[in-house]
């Protein structure tokens, strides 16, 4: 697939023990549904063309020659298609049986990965018939060919560079230190397990965070196979458990004792773009013996199946009141450390009626009732000019009486005038000068308030704005600290909306107003009583702007792939010349404004995006954009 994306399978197949044929032909129907599709990489379970409740018939030589002659068959299959395929299969070498993972691509056996840890406690008893292989990597004979044995092989798709691959089989994860955890460091992007792992109370869920945590420990997609239907039941039962996650997330699952294909996409770019970022993978020394095997699985068609969330920055299965808490209670300990270590007797903060300070409110509150501190304290004050309309002035008044905070009115639109006369400014002309100068004005009035109150002006601004630059320079691009410095827009609505409910009474009454009122900086007249500088017609959408800036920063993606996943995501909600236009628009202003950034004030950082010049982001103020906006012509 494009932009790289692997499309990913594991298959738990119905199954007879010790039914070789039947086995045999359900894993060949199963390979040719998977090529329908357009798998790429296609995992079964463990011992799968034999059983892995064969017991002591695995010594049986009928047996293990029927899975020999069946693998071979099998081989033969994947003739012709781009598929890389695991299949679990007894192998023998050096008068030992091995448990081994064989890979089969273009119509041969590539590789076999024979079992590293084999369990001989409570129900499992695998060294009663095999042996765990510790060696280097060899090869063993079959059908007159020489094939790789060993488990220190990376797979390699020839014209793919992230698509890599390794094997582990069941067992292996349960260890203290899982053989894909060198198989990653050894350059592997996505782990297979061929896994037999029998069902009993809460298995499942700690099956799941093994599979979880290994793929965040390991930066990489894991393809977990397990047995189902058709083992034996003679003491255990099998569910056919199939995951497939990334990085520490679970893209798909199977349902429990289902058999069939679970597919989806591993994006393998963005995950080698990760290795690359978090630059301590790989500080130990790199695992010795490995050796690259190639294979070929490219293929250019082939849809998108995994989701991909319009709000990146918000939890996609449930938690969302358990995040907006834990959210907001790091806001809250930033300003109360920063409160207490300044030894500031008040905090002002100016309240526009709108979303963004609306939340510094609510934090500053929590702070000063953490500190045991009075909420009289709390200065905040609404500074009402041209553009203020009467509904976010009231909303100011009553967001504040709401809260017990003190409340102050400051009309500055006398001293504008002012300003404007000393600068000779015609205030018929609403350019930058007459927009800014209003909300330069705001920081001085709350400036010269902190000073003369002994207080800490906390600042409002939010990450989204920040991003696009969407701030006057030396007006509310400046505070004593920035509590919303890393909160972007599509999460300050969350974040205000969970405080509401929280709270309950007019506090929330104010909130749900507030949250409803359009997005503004009102800087300009209302027109007929109504707010008419409406920011997300002037610089887009905030959710397709939010949606850029997680997989631009935070993801390091290309241009053309960020328009890909958009296009995706907003699929009829925008159409794709409205993507583009936006996405074209966000790349402009996020390197044109970066100066802006370049002299932030302090600010708690809360998620996995910031743009800190002392912390996440250190980017030149003079970069230039051309060669992104190159992509997208």
């Amino acid at each position: 697939m494009r932009f790289g994306f692997v499309k990913v399978a594991a298959a738990t197949p119905s199954l007879r023990v010790a039914d070789v044929a039947y086995n045999a032909e359900k894993i060949a129907e199963a390979i040719g549904e998977a090529d329908k599709a357009g798998v790429q990489l296609l995992v079964f379970p463990e011992l799968s063309i034999s059983g892995y409740t064969c017991g002591d018939l695995f010594g049986q030589q009928s047996l293990l020659d029927g899975c020999a002659e069946a693998l071979r068959a099998l081989a033969e299959r994947t003739a012709g298609i781009g598929m890389l395929v695991f299949v679990g299969v007894p192998v023998r070498l050096g008068g030992a049986l091995y448990n081994c993972a064989a890979a089969l691509n273009g119509g041969k056996v590539i590789a076999f990965v024979p079992k590293t840890y084999l369990p001989n406690y409570a129900e499992f008893y695998e060294r009663r018939n095999f042996r765990p292989y510790t060696g280097e990597n060899t090869s063993v004979g079959f059908y007159g060919a020489q094939v790789p044995f060993g488990n220190k092989f990376v797979f390699a798709e020839g014209q793919t560079p992230d698509f890599t691959v390794a094997a582990e089989l069941c067992e292996d994860l349960w260890a203290a230190i899982p053989p894909s955890s060198f198989h990653a460091q050894a350059g592997a992007n996505i782990i297979v397990n061929l896994s037999a792992s029998d069902e009993t109370a809460g298995k499942a869920e700690y099956r799941r965070l093994l599979v979880r945590a290994q793929s965040a420990k390991c930066v990489c997609g894991y393809v977990y196979a397990d047995a189902g239907e058709g083992e034996s039941t003679t003491d255990m039962v099998f569910s056919g458990h199939d995951i497939i996650a990334e990085n520490g997330e679970i893209v798909k699952e199977s349902a429990l004792f289902q058999t069939g294909l679970t597919v989806s996409e591993i994006d393998a770019e963005k995950l080698a773009g990760e290795r690359r970022r978090i630059n301590t993978f790989g500080d130990g020394q790199l695992p010795a013996g490995y050796a690259a095997v190639p294979f070929a699985a490219y293929r250019e068609d082939g849809a998108l199946t995994r989701a991909v969330p319009k709000l990146p920055f918000l939890p996609q299965a449930g938690g969302l009141r358990e995040r907006a808490e834990r959210i907001l209670s790091i806001q809250c300990a930033g300003l109360k450390k920063r409160l207490a270590h300044t030894g500031a007797k008040r905090a002002v903060l100016g309240i526009s009626g709108g979303l963004d300070s609306a939340l510094a409110l609510l934090v500053t509150v929590r702070a000063f009732d953490l500190l045991g501190k009075d909420r009289a304290d709390i200065c905040a004050v609404t500074m009402p000019c041209f553009g203020t309309t009467d509904k976010t002035y009231q909303n100011s008044l009553r967001l504040m009486r709401a809260l017990g905070v003190s409340v102050r009115t400051v009309d500055i639109a006398g001293t504008v005038r002012s300003h404007f006369k000393d600068i000779g400014h015609d205030e018929g002309v609403r350019n930058a000068a007459y927009e800014n100068a209003q909300a330069r004005m705001r920081t001085m009035v709350l400036m010269d308030i902190a000073n003369d109150a002994d207080g800490l002006v906390v600042g409002t601004g939010d990450l989204s704005e920040l991003a696009l630059g969407w701030a006057t320079y030396n007006g509310d691009h400046m505070s004593m600290y920035g509590v919303n410095a890393s909160v972007p827009k599509t999460l300050v609505k969350y974040l205000v909306a969970y405080e509401a409910e929280r709270l309950g009474g007019d506090a929330e009454a104010v909130l749900q107003d507030i949250l409803h009122t359009e997005i503004s900086p009102e800087l300009l007249p209302p027109e007929a009583g109504k707010i008419a500088q409406k920011t997300e017609e002037l610089v887009g959408p905030y959710e397709l702007h939010d949606f850029f800036l997680y997989h631009a920063v935070r993801c390091g993606t290309a241009p053309k792939k960020v328009l890909f996943l958009a296009e995706t995501a907003f699929a009829g909600v925008y159409d794709a010349a409205t993507v583009k236009k936006w996405l074209v628009r966000f790349y402009r202003r996020f390197f044109s404004q970066q100066f802006k950034r370049s002299c932030l004030p302090d600010g708690v950082k809360v998620g996995s995006v910031g743009l800190s010049p002392r912390g996440d982001w250190r980017m030149p103020s003079d970069a230039c954009v051309q060669g992104w906006l190159k992509e997208l012509e």
